[in-house]
């Protein structure tokens, strides 16, 4: 009995070798992978077992996958309720309020007006302070020439309309729209070209936009143009959204006030948004949020330095993280920290949440093209993307058709093939994991 159940057990555990030699070998024989620097970890929480390591000690250049660092420390400091979305001191017939780094503000997709009706509640004077000097429109290591995008959104200490202008056009309409509309004086209309689309550009200095007319309308777009920001604008522009006058204040000493917190957007709305579509503006002002909360000031520095001692100190290799996005190509992690931080992200926040907040293969999100699960399963990668011109990573959650989350992180640098021969062949490793083990 005990002799048959010894040959039972040691079949098993040599079954199990095999086809973790076979996911091995997926990678480490893969003619794709062998193209650039190529970091992967592949872990069983539950037998604490790591089943595939190559170059896990190694850093990367990780993309947005910073972003899983971002969201593990705001998930932290923030929870997933409410966030403070306004610094406020009441002082006699006065009510001087100032930003906190809350995205949401009149936001085209959060649509968040709490702040904006508590100001148009209140019967007293209106003074913006001025702290927006707190923040560095772009990140360290950021290229000038972004301007124009989306994923290079001004960061600031007060944002309203999420810092961009919306041309949107549905396809049943015939002209776009822009959000907001006092924006429609700045557009100028270009001559009309062989292009089949829209192409919107803003002057490199100032909130001038421009936009080239095709020949045909049937196209829909939406097109989000980051505008310029600064303290002034953004007074003048709350004055119209609350018709009456908002006062531009500079005098720095009131920012020493212990203040008031107007609590505003949910944080797990922006969470999602940040996660699932990799919105890099949402992660820059996370972590300003997270400066306020821990000190009354904005500083993504400081968000940082704070989560490493404090929240990261455990990692095998310390973060060289610089941003909230990713935009920055001196962040560099290795594997085997994001692995580690995808353990204490397991830990902390429920795995329905997860699901909520990640993209998930074939299903949502950045990889909704990507890592699909067979016909009528659910999705079976619940992970975070990250893209630079020298980057692809992929880390997350790997859900087995035998039940098991296994959790994963593949860090890819300096490919000169095309991304989509990447996703394809990592996409053929996952499933093949996916499927066998």
């Amino acid at each position: 009995m005990k002799k048959t159940l010894f040959i039972a057990l040691a079949s098993l555990l040599a079954f199990s070798s095999c086809k973790v030699k076979k996911i091995q070998k997926s990678f480490t024989q893969s003619e794709v992978f062998d193209q650039g620097h190529f970091g992967f970890m592949l872990v069983d929480p539950v037998e604490d077992k790591v089943l595939v390591d190559i170059n896990s000690d190694k850093y990367f250049i990780p993309a947005s996958n910073t972003k899983l660092f971002t969201f593990y420390t705001s998930y932290t400091i923030l929870g997933d309720g409410l966030v403070n979305g306004l610094n406020y001191v009441e002082s006699g017939d006065s009510l001087i309020f100032w930003g906190t780094g809350d995205p949401s503000l009149l936001h085209p997709d959060l649509k968040n007006e709490v702040a904006l009706d508590f100001l148009k509640k209140s019967n007293k004077n209106l003074y913006l302070l001025d702290n927006f000097d707190q923040v560095e429109a772009f990140g360290p290591g950021w290229s000038w020439d972004w301007y124009n995008y989306y994923f290079a959104t001004e960061r600031s200490a007060m944002p309203i309309y999420g810092n961009i202008v919306r041309f949107d056009k549905p396809e049943e309409d015939k002209i776009f729209e822009i959000i907001p509309e006092k924006f429609k004086a700045s557009l100028e209309a270009k001559l009309p070209d062989e292009w089949t689309s829209y192409d919107f550009r803003r002057d490199r200095i100032s909130n001038q936009f421009s936009y080239n007319q095709p020949k045909e309308w049937t196209d829909t777009f939406e097109r989000d143009i980051p505008f310029i920001t600064s303290a002034k604008m953004t007074a003048v522009w709350l004055a119209e959204e609350l018709d009456k006058p908002v006062t531009l204040l500079e005098n720095k000493d009131l920012l020493s006030y212990d203040p008031q917190k107007l609590q505003t957007a949910p944080a797990d709305s922006i969470y999602a948004q940040m996660m699932k579509i990799s919105d890099n503006f949402l992660a820059e002002q996370l972590l300003l949020l997270v400066s306020d909360q821990l000190n009354n000031t904005l500083s993504t520095r400081d968000a940082i330095d704070y989560a490493k001692e404090n929240l990261l100190s455990d990692l095998p290799d310390e973060p060289i993280w610089y941003d909230g996005s990713g935009l920055s190509a001196r962040n560099m992690f290795t594997p085997r920290s994001v692995i580690t931080l995808l353990n204490k992200i397991r830990a902390e926040v429920p795995l329905e949440k997860i699901k909520a907040y990640f993209p998930a293969g074939g299903e949502s999100g950045t990889i909704r093209n990507w890592y699909p699960a067979d016909e009528g399963q659910p999705p079976y990668i619940y992970a975070k993307t990250g893209t630079l011109s020298m980057s692809n990573a992929l880390s997350g959650y790997l859900l087995t058709k035998s039940g098991k989350v296994l959790h994963f992180s593949c860090i890819m640098n300096n490919y000169a093939i095309p991304s989509s021969e990447l996703k394809t062949e990592l996409q053929k490793a996952l499933y093949f994991i996916h499927d066998n083990y």
